[in-house]
């Protein structure tokens, strides 16, 4: 998905109070993309100690970034009622964005799509043309979604059960690997899917996309990758994974292709996908490395209170707390990435002499969606990780040494080599809160 920069409103030394008011904690939190502080500032202060604006706005953030949309919807509706006079045009373009994302993530897509159509004719005179085209293809999209009724789960038993094997991919001195699902299929035929927790959007190249019988759909998207491609919505009418059955599930038909004759003899492992926007409905995921199955309860947990250690990145990718070498670091947490994963140069410049005293140089290539880029980077010998509570010794995760691509910008990116170094990985999506089970624990 084409990423948005979140903009938001500075505080200045404007406002009332000392250094650490309510409004200036959460408008720090606000500013610095930190949305654990921001859900606990603001749950912590009494409400009216907070700026009538921010106390919305705060609920705006916490609902989309922690995936609580009972809590974001009803907020954007106050945000535009009673506060549009305070958004300038990038918090308003940003805030329709996310308020027709969580519209149609509670099933109210013609709502989403005349949210923006709205705001495009009400801003198009001050808009470039980029975001003219990205309020024009969400209009187009969930206009067209709202003629289905996306995520319809059933479980044939009480415990949906997903089985999956680790499949080979790319050249086999590099030992890298996917997760498949296995016992599955796209309209009653037989499918071969990659589950990518990194993918925001289901995607599907244009042969099983015919081969499938999908129905295109007037809705477009950009995805994202090395470069960018422009791909058109279909729905597959039935989806079976395991003894878990979807109806009308959204995909985007997209050419995988990088036009690197090398690299395009292996897309043909992930010429199906399903991502993170399916594991969403169905609230509750582990992923078990030890059976090789995906579990999911039937009935969804309530929401417990936890404090929450995953949010939504800008590309709303899944992204969790955790530290790398007692780094504390924003982990996109990517089982499409068939290597151990990588770190960007904020990394290598933070612990630059840990790096060369424990790496090896390397150039290395990464394909994805446009293209495929060539980087210098540094293989990490024996690298601490911890996430969701445990700790491991990781042999191959790659530290860039510069930025390859504006396309590629992140602090963390963990692979499914380096997820599967735990026995199991529980995504629970209600508390939004990941938690792993120890397998090859560090000392």
């Amino acid at each position: 998905m084409k990423k948005l920069l979140l903009l938001f409103i500075v505080i200045t030394s404007s406002l009332v109070g000392s250094a650490q008011s309510y409004d200036e904690r959460i408008a720090t939190a606000m500013n610095n993309s930190d949305w654990f502080a921001l859900d606990s500032v603001y749950n912590s202060a009494p409400k009216d100690s907070i700026m009538p604006f921010l106390e919305v706005f705060s609920r705006c953030l916490i609902g989309n970034r922690l995936n609580r949309p009972d809590v974001s919807v009803p907020a954007f509706d106050q945000l535009f009622k009673e506060h549009s006079a305070s958004l300038d045009l990038g918090n308003l373009l940003n805030s329709t964005v996310m308020f027709a994302t969580d519209l149609s993530r509670i099933g109210y897509n013609q709502q989403a799509s005349e949210l923006a159509k709205t705001i495009l004719e009400a801003t198009r005179q001050h808009l470039d043309t980029a975001w003219t085209t990205s309020l024009e293809q969400i209009a187009s999209k969930y206009a067209a979604l709202a003629a289905y009724k996306p995520y319809g789960v059933t479980f044939a038993e009480s415990v949906g059960r997903i089985p999956f094997r680790i499949v080979p991919v790319g050249e086999e001195k590099h030992e890298s690997v996917l997760m498949h699902l296995e016992n599955s299929t796209i309209n009653g035929g037989n499918a071969d899917i990659t589950f990518d927790t990194g993918a925001g959007v289901n995607m599907i190249s244009d042969s099983p996309a015919r081969q499938f019988n999908l129905i295109p759909i007037d809705g477009y998207v950009t995805a994202a990758g090395v470069g960018q491609r422009t791909g058109q919505y279909a729905i597959a009418k039935e989806v079976r994974i395991g003894n878990i059955t979807v109806t009308d599930v959204p995909f985007v038909i997209i050419d995988f292709k990088t036009g690197n004759t090398k690299a395009d003899q292996f897309t043909h492992h992930f010429s199906i996908i399903i991502g993170s926007e399916l594991m969403l409905q169905l609230n509750d995921v582990t992923l078990d490395f030890t059976n090789n199955e995906i579990t999911v309860p039937s009935i969804a947990p309530e929401r417990s209170g936890v404090a929450p250690n995953m949010c939504f990145g800008e590309g709303m990718t899944l992204n969790c707390a955790g530290r790398v070498l007692d780094n504390p670091i924003m982990m996109n947490i990517d089982t499409g990435d068939a290597a151990y994963g990588t770190l960007g140069v904020s990394f290598f410049n933070a612990n630059k002499d840990f790096i060369m005293d424990n790496a090896e140089p390397d150039t290395i290539r990464r394909g994805g969606l446009g293209g495929v880029v060539e980087s210098l980077c540094y293989r990490v010998n024996k690298m601490p990780v911890s996430l969701g509570g445990h700790k491991v010794g990781i042999q191959g995760l790659v530290v860039y040494t510069s930025q390859s691509s504006a396309a590629m910008d992140f602090s963390c990116n963990l692979g499914l080599k380096t997820l599967m170094q735990f026995d199991k990985i529980r995504f629970n999506l209600v508390d939004f809160r990941l938690t792993t089970y120890p397998h090859n624990l560090l000392n």
